[in-house]
């Protein structure tokens, strides 16, 4: 926007922005773009004169997490720029009680926990009106004064000399704030501000379903603002631990299970872990390892109350490093069968697998 290097210093950035400004500003350019333009330079001033703003930019670019500033804008301060290097041309920007800052909080739970669901209370530390003065920031017994400055209004008039001319704008009153009242006895506990930190315990119904990287909005909860400014929220950020023996994928599971190269070859009925207990599966013969056995229902809650999803069981097969005489015997009958070579140049259990792998 500025047309400057990436690693242009103050000077250069500040000559670039005056230099573009004087160009595109609507009182001298009447090109029908030149107004948003004059205010992409502006916007493009405000982060690259700021050293951490433009550090996050420099990192992040326009989609920094969050953006620059309170707001709706990627850029924070445009409005002061204007005022500050221009004089606001009659620009007039009242006042507005600044809303409460909202809070994130990180909860880690189970995955048990996740398929049931968990009512439980968090302790965060927040911002909070101040109990003895309501929230005035006034000695109890007193109460906030009109601003003397301003009148009442919350805004002043300026007189500026610009690379314009002499201009007037209206500003924020720097005594007020612009709240158009000031605090004469300020009260005891809070200083004057109307706002103290404190922890406090908040309830939460984690729904059945939930997965990490979701959140949880509580509206209302998090800190106060301005007087008569609306409290911000928090934001319950869910993280679901890692289970020993689930594997998560979305709402359905994943386990798995040994059986013996008997019960694989000849089929059985086998327990094996569900998330909330045990389920009886039957194995069927000649199962090969890798086999997937679909349990329906046994998955995670659907959040939109959709049903559950379904659990699946990989078999895997056990082969024994050691057999017994009589087993050793009957495996090569099972061989002679089969005509298979189980020739111990190249290993009899090494037969076995292969076979199970065929």
């Amino acid at each position: 926007m500025l047309g400057v290097p990436k690693d242009a210093d103050p000077d250069e950035i500040r000559r670039a922005y005056r230099r573009l400004a004087r160009q595109y500003h609507p009182d001298v350019n009447k090109e029908p773009d030149a107004a948003e333009k004059f205010k992409e330079i502006n916007e493009a001033h405000a982060v690259l004169s700021d050293t951490q703003k433009r550090a996050e930019y420099d990192r992040f670019g326009h989609k920094k997490p969050g953006g620059f500033g309170p707001g709706t804008s990627p850029f924070d301060g445009f409005d002061d720029i204007f005022e500050s290097f221009f004089g606001g041309f009659g620009h007039t920007r009242r006042h507005e009680p600044r809303r409460g800052q909202d809070i994130i909080y990180r909860l880690d739970l189970s995955l048990e926990q996740a398929v049931q669901g968990l009512e439980t209370t968090i302790k965060v530390d927040r911002i909070e009106h101040c109990g003895t003065c309501q929230g005035t920031g006034a000695k109890p017994g007193t109460s906030r004064v009109r601003c003397s400055r301003c009148g009442g209004t919350g805004q002043v008039q300026v007189a500026q000399d610009t690379i314009l001319g002499r201009m007037v704008t209206v500003r924020t009153c720097d005594r007020c704030n612009g709240l158009g009242t000031v605090v004469e006895e300020p009260c005891p506990d809070c200083g004057g501000i109307g706002r103290v930190r404190r922890q406090a315990a908040v309830e939460v119904k984690i729904p059945a379903g939930v997965d990490t990287g979701q959140r949880l909005r509580l509206a209302g909860q998090g800190n106060v603002g301005d007087l008569n400014a609306p409290t911000g929220d928090i934001y319950v950020s869910v993280n679901v631990k890692e289970h020993p023996v689930f594997k998560r994928h979305g709402r359905d599971l994943e386990s798995e299970v040994d059986v013996s190269y008997v019960q694989a070859a000849l089929g059985a009925k086998i327990k094996v872990p569900v998330i909330d207990g045990e389920h009886e599966i039957q194995v069927p013969a000649g199962t090969q390892p890798g086999t997937r056995i679909r349990l329906r229902g046994k998955g995670m809650p659907d959040l939109r109350g959709g049903g559950r999803g379904d659990q699946f069981v990989v078999i895997g097969v056990e082969i024994p490093s050691r057999l017994q005489d009589k087993e050793r015997e009957l495996l090569r009958q099972i061989a002679e069968v089969r005509k298979e070579d189980v020739s111990e140049e190249k290993g009899f259990f090494q037969s076995v697998r292969d076979a199970f792998r065929r």
